[in-house]
């Protein structure tokens, strides 16, 4: 065997193929967490199960130590075809089948062993170059693993996924690992592979590639036919944001109607048929006192803004949107310029676009409304927003006598997320009054009336009439049912975050 420059080949291989597996694994949790939501329950799952494969994985390969070269080239064209294709499965698997969940502990356990099982037969083709201490030797292989897991880990979030996405940079990786293991063992090890073999370990190697070849040239064509599958109704619009998945469908009714929705990482935001039913609820109420100046925290569709801009003493709205495409739409696309009037053209909007709960550190001025109209919390990322530090951040931009409302999901379907938030927001040194409404597009949904001053009260003063509320009505929307009251719910802070989980509507 070439001594040097095996050694140094070797290495590299083991560089790049640990770049490879972490990617893989990097896929998996951050599909999971834009499909199912609960980024720290899909790490977990995808971690612990591909650690204990890796195991498993290393155990297996023992016996295949004497035939190391052909063997290693097996497990990498095995890990390349299934860890390119895992995300394509698995969004499969989750659109067609209903089987997420199993599929991704099956696509772990897959990728973990075939990883596990690269250790032993690299150390025993290390040894055949040349023989050396054992802990020298694992120290080598190590050392080349881990940095060149870091690699892995830095390429995924700041090149594959903004340039190539999910399932087109799965394949790519894949295609670089079925060729880092055959060219170390053709170039280096031919030797211990017969004609025939490098014949055929070359064969599937191109049939391998041109399967992850073929399935980046329809990777489009299958994300738009498994998306559709998600959606009742045709896809207009759609992108994969830093932040999240945006999409927007459209029918048209046998009378004509139209009907636009707006859905972030696949949760329905509104309907175009009934969201005034939600804006007119969540805004008025908390503007019937002092409005001058008023906060917005999320609600980047523009339509909470069509409502607060419908006050002529309103003087300056700041609204907070952490994902600037999501502003960016609402102000160009014509389906919603439609819907929110063109709210963002308004010279009293001021639009910003940070983390609320950073911003909210920071911010200086005081407000005499605030609304908060965030997604539901079904990421760790979004629940320190439902947070007790976070109302508690709230109390420092809130004017004496100012008012906020908070959206939070509904007391029907998840009275125990619900009454939840309201908790949080007690713990919060804050005052609460809890009502819901009726949106069809939803079922019953909440909201809480927030003060400084205790005893808040539900009123309106809107400059005209509205579509769905009115004095006589507000009453009624303070009443719940006896299925319905305050469930007892302990508050939620950053430290024991409370997350909806989306599969049961509950809290976990």
């Amino acid at each position: 065997m070439p001594g040097r420059f095996a050694r140094v080949a070797l290495l590299t291989t083991v560089f790049v193929c640990a770049a490879c597996g972490l990617v893989y694994e990097l896929s998996l949790v951050t599909l999971g967490s834009y499909l199912i939501g609960d980024t720290a329950t899909q790490a977990s799952i995808t971690l612990s199960v591909m650690v204990c494969a890796m195991g498993i994985g290393a155990l297996a390969a023992k016996p295949l130590r004497h035939r190391a070269a052909a063997a290693f080239v097996a497990v990498e064209l095995a890990l390349a075809l299934f860890g390119g294709l895992s995300v394509l499965m698995l969004y499969a698997a989750y659109a067609w089948l209903n089987l997420y969940t199993a599929a991704l502990v099956l696509a772990a356990c897959v990728i973990g062993a075939l990883v596990g099982a690269e250790i032993p037969l690299l150390m025993e083709m290390l040894q055949r170059i040349r023989r050396q201490d054992a802990g020298s030797a694992v120290a080598d292989l190590f050392a080349a693993d881990y940095v060149g897991a870091l690699l892995g880990g830095l390429a995924f979030p700041f090149l594959l996924l903004p340039v190539f996405g999910q399932i087109r940079g799965s394949l790519i990786v894949g295609v670089v690992n079925a060729v880092a293991g055959l060219v170390l063992i053709v170039v280096w090890f031919r030797r211990d592979l017969s004609r025939l073999l490098r014949v055929a370990l070359g064969a599937v190697t191109l049939l391998v590639a041109g399967v992850l070849l073929g399935s980046y040239v329809y990777a489009d064509r299958f994300e738009a036919t498994a998306q559709q599958a998600l959606f009742t109704y045709p896809i207009v619009w759609q992108r994969q944001t830093e932040y999240q998945k945006i999409v927007l469908t459209e029918s048209v009714s046998p009378f004509g109607n139209r009907d636009t929705r707006l859905f972030l990482n696949g949760d329905l935001q509104f309907s175009s048929v009934d969201e005034y039913r939600y804006h007119e609820a969540m805004v008025h109420p908390a503007l019937a006192g002092p409005r001058k100046n008023v906060l917005v925290i999320g609600g980047g569709d523009g339509l909470a803004l069509r409502e607060i801009l419908k006050y002529p003493d309103v003087e300056t709205v700041t609204l907070v949107e952490l994902d600037p495409v999501m502003i960016e739409l609402a102000r160009t696309d014509s389906r919603l310029t439609e819907l929110n009037r063109n709210s963002f053209a308004d010279p009293r909007v001021r639009a910003v676009t940070a983390d609320a709960f950073s911003w909210l550190r920071t911010a200086e001025s005081d407000y005499d409304a605030v609304i908060v109209d965030l997604p539901d919390p079904d990421q760790t990322s979004i629940a320190k927003l439902y947070s007790t530090e976070f109302y508690a951040m709230t109390t420092q931009v809130l004017a004496p006598g100012a008012t906020m409302v908070v959206q939070s999901g509904s007391p029907f379907f998840a009275p125990h997320s619900y009454w939840c938030i309201g908790a949080t927001i007690r713990a919060s040194g804050l005052h609460v009054l809890p009502y819901h409404v009726d949106v069809p597009s939803f079922g019953d949904w909440g909201f809480f009336l927030v003060t400084r001053e205790p005893d808040p009260r539900l009123a309106l003063e809107p400059p005209a009439p509205l579509r769905s509320i009115d004095r006589q009505s507000l009453p009624a929307a303070t009443v719940f049912a006896p299925d319905r009251r305050d469930t007892g719910e302990q508050p939620s802070t950053l430290m024991h975050p409370v997350i909806l989980d989306l599969a049961r509507k509950e809290w976990v």
